[in-house]
């Protein structure tokens, strides 16, 4: 078997707050009708499976979500949010991210093959795109969020191993280095080069 891990890894220590498992979408319709009323789980641990997502999840197996399948989101970024709208803290799990981490700066890792390792399991990613906010979040984090939370929504990913993902200290290994200080920032789109 070849080892396609990166020759070269940076290892951060990583904290994983909240794994959000949910069979329904709770924010489908329009804000001003209120969120649906589904079960959503805050677990300990939740199984991923390669190239389908997490067990017992909405997007799980889903075709127009396999490269989206597990959403990451720093809690610094929500924290900034608002501060940054004079509000208290918001609930994490209402971000409605699969994966709630502290102390990861996400947007780098925009097209690269990371892995989180906890308690002994590891389990490969793909960021392939950022987790863009939706008109929702005004309504259940506060108005202005949906504005202040882009660039801040995480990201998502493709599973590329079957694995388990469990709640507390954990280990972030990117091929890409990162700046755990500035997990609450932005990230910002290059400016285009138009005239």
């Amino acid at each position: 078997m070849t080892d396609t891990r990166p020759a070269t890894a940076y290892r951060y220590d990583v904290e994983v707050l909240h794994l959000l498992v949910s069979p329904e979408h709770a924010y489908f319709g329009r804000p001003r009708d209120g969120a649906a009323d589904v079960p959503t789980t805050d677990a300990d641990r939740v199984d991923v499976v390669a190239g389908k997502g997490i067990v017992g999840d909405r997007f799980y197996g889903k075709a127009a979500h396999m490269d989206a399948a597990v959403t990451l989101i720093a809690v610094e970024g929500l924290e900034a949010i608002a501060a940054e709208l004079g509000t208290a803290p918001f609930d994490p799990l209402l971000a409605r991210r699969n994966v709630v981490l502290r102390g990861a700066q996400l947007a780098p890792l925009l097209g690269e093959e990371i892995a989180i390792e906890s308690r002994g399991d590891v389990v490969r990613l793909r960021p392939g795109r950022q987790a863009n906010p939706c008109a929702w979040m005004d309504r259940v984090l506060a108005p202005g969020a949906h504005r202040a939370m882009r660039g801040r929504g995480g990201v998502r990913c493709m599973p590329l191993t079957t694995g388990v993902l469990h709640r507390g200290p954990a280990t972030l290994v990117s091929p890409v280095p990162l700046d755990p200080a500035r997990a609450g920032e932005a990230a910002v789109r290059p400016a285009s080069r138009l005239p």
